[in-house]
């Protein structure tokens, strides 16, 4: 991949993308550089990473042809604001930002720039995050395939309308955090029957890994999945009951729509 690669901001996603770009092999470090107004942060991103660090985010603007915008949306317009003179016309802007539309960055440059919308996820740090994409229309085919191939090189991708990212801010970028209390919640049910903690979390893990692969590589609907591990009269027909009787699949869904909620409030929407 030839492209220098700057990133403003070095947050939990920003970090996740950087060590899934350096660890796939796709891209040299020493064509990222990162900026942030915390230099114990950067020093420790050098140290793993090996790749450009400076506090100064006019730098990296400069320096980019792909530019990261990996900072919190209440200060994404101000951040916007101090680089917008430093990108050139050939600049692809890659926003990451929940709630922040292609037309609202548009405005706050006040000029033509390149944009693609994303919305990535933390298991980009091994390399299995779940990113979607929508661009405007200055970027062209190739820019947008460059764009592509960084966030496979770290998960895999869906192109959307601009229109779902809110959906996706919500089912892709909050989810994680669903699954790791899904987690945490079966294996503190092995705890309270007397199992110990850390075998229980190695093996819910797994197993909700080996289901989620089941899903991807069979293509069998969820539900189908489901009746083929509950036998007739068995454990995990009493497992299923107990959670329906309280409403879970219900308590998931009113979470995403929740969560989409506050994707589109950000949004002014």
């Amino acid at each position: 991949m030839k492209a220098n690669i700057g990133f403003i901001g070095c947050g939990n996603i920003a970090n996740a993308m950087i060590g899934g770009l350096v660890k796939s092999k796709a891209i040299s470090p020493q064509s990222i550089m990162v900026s942030n107004r915390t230099p114990e942060k950067l020093e420790k991103i050098n140290a793993e990473y090996n790749v450009l660090t400076t506090i100064d985010n006019k730098k990296v603007a400069n320096f980019a042809d792909v530019l990261i915008l990996s900072v919190k949306t209440n200060k994404y317009y101000k951040v916007i604001d101090e680089i917008k003179d430093s990108i050139n016309s050939n600049t692809i802007v890659v926003s990451l930002a929940a709630g922040r539309s292609i037309h609202s960055i548009e405005e706050a440059f006040a000029k033509k720039v390149k944009i693609v919308r994303t919305m990535p996820n933390i298991p980009a740090i091994v390399g299995e995050a779940m990113s979607a994409l929508c661009h405007n229309h200055l970027v062209t085919k190739e820019e947008f395939r460059l764009v592509l191939d960084i966030f496979k090189s770290f998960g895999e991708v869906e192109v959307v309308d601009e229109e779902l990212m809110d959906v996706v801010t919500a089912i892709s970028g909050s989810s994680p955090a669903l699954v790791y209390l899904f987690i945490e919640s079966l294996a503190d049910g092995a705890v309270l029957k007397g199992f110990p903690r850390n075998k229980a979390y190695k093996m819910v893990s797994q197993a909700v890994l080996g289901a989620a692969k089941i899903v991807l590589e069979t293509g069998k609907h969820p539900g189908q999945l489901k009746d083929e591990v509950c036998s007739s009269g068995g454990t995990t027909i009493e497992a299923i009951y107990s959670l329906e009787k309280k409403g879970f699949r219900g308590h998931v869904i009113e979470a995403i729509d929740k969560g989409t909620e506050k994707s589109m409030k950000l949004a002014g929407k």
